[in-house]
């Protein structure tokens, strides 16, 4: 298995809670919609969020 799959099946199961085989088992649409949430950017506040935020707890 290559260190790229190797990751893939690591954070499915350390992090989605599947087991291999559920991740084997897996259509490339499932697992984008289950990986969706972790990309990228998805977890980042917008700036007029950290202006509220930042605003609202000076320091």
């Amino acid at each position: 298995m290559s260190a790229h799959w190797a990751g893939w099946l690591g954070f499915a199961t350390l992090r989605l809670g599947l087991t291999p085989h559920q991740f084997w088992a897996l259509s490339l649409a499932e697992w984008r919609a289950l990986t969706r949430p972790f990309a990228a950017g998805s977890d980042l506040p917008d700036p007029a969020a950290l202006k509220a935020l930042a605003a609202r707890f000076p320091d």
